[in-house]
């Protein structure tokens, strides 16, 4: 299989889970799937690695997609980067494989995401602070961060509110505050050559996020996790000028699928020359493609 076409692609989503692995081994415990699933008012849906190629391909369109290692905080077992690397390689003209690792693991865990990348071909980093139980600027990831800026690949982060643990005895013991995007600003003083992107539209904290995005040079947003229709008009305004070489089209799928973020993202009044950037042309700069 050829690797990536830039030229013949439509888009690339830089946002997509992986949630389920070869055997059928889910990438959250099932407490949080369905708290997820009750919040969102959506079916929970699990495509495999090999269906999430089909449907990306069938669009021509190419897709980051990563796990979200918890073992730490939940002790529920990671899908393997490995599978994720391997099945990429497999179809390198779709899938962009990004790695989870939990800080938690601290410098083993660093060591792991270098072999991931100069070994399998793995392009980046996902982190989830309020779901892995740190503080981006609290120097528990930093020797992952470390690596990732040394090796040139992009940390992206969660940022906002999540529907993970929503409802459940104390939010499932998840901490909302861990994810606030001005707690990047630290991590962009302190890894100032690391590529960094704040996932989804920040809720409660929007504008934080676009002073961070404006202020360091490296800091970009994904619009993932929403539909467009819903983005706060600051998000629309700031992505139509100051930001709008550093806004990328991400979805959340399976959550939210490209079919439908792309419908309601035509609806939107962004300028005719902005919107090839946020659909393509930010991201093969941001993941240096």
């Amino acid at each position: 299989m050829t690797a990536l076409n830039l030229d013949t692609l439509e888009a690339i989503d830089v946002h997509a889970h992986v949630e389920v692995d070869a055997h059928g081994h889910e990438s959250l415990p099932d407490a949080y799937i369905e708290a997820s699933s009750k919040y969102f008012g959506a079916e929970h849906r699990a495509p495999t690695i090999a269906e999430t190629v089909a449907y990306y391909r069938e669009r021509r369109m190419a897709v980051v997609v990563f796990t979200v290692d918890t073992e730490a905080a939940t002790g529920h077992s990671a899908i393997s980067n490995e599978e994720i690397a391997d099945a990429a390689a497999e179809h390198p003209d779709v899938l962009i494989p990004f790695a989870s690792v939990d800080p938690a693991k601290g410098h083993a865990g660093a060591r792991t995401l270098r072999e991931l990348v100069e070994r399998r071909g793995v392009r980046g980093i996902k982190f989830h602070p309020s779901l892995q139980g740190f503080a981006p600027n609290d120097r528990s990831a930093y020797p992952l961060l470390e690596v990732a800026q040394e090796l040139g690949v992009p940390a992206l982060f969660h940022t906002g509110q999540t529907g993970i643990g929503a409802g459940m005895p104390g939010g499932g013991g998840i901490r909302l505050s861990l994810s606030n995007p001005m707690l990047l600003d630290d991590v962009a003083v302190d890894f100032p050559e690391l590529t960094i992107i704040m996932a989804h539209p920040s809720f409660p904290w929007q504008d934080e996020a676009l002073a961070v995005a404006t202020h360091k040079p490296k800091v970009y947003i994904d619009l993932s996790g929403w539909s467009p229709k819903y983005f706060p008009p600051q998000l629309i305004r700031y992505a139509n000028t100051l930001l709008q070489d550093k806004v990328l089209f991400g979805s959340d799928y399976p959550l939210i699928t490209p079919d439908r973020w792309l419908a309601d993202f035509a609806k939107l009044e962004i300028k005719d020359h902005v919107r090839p950037k946020i659909l393509k042309q930010n991201a093969i700069r941001a993941l240096g493609l």
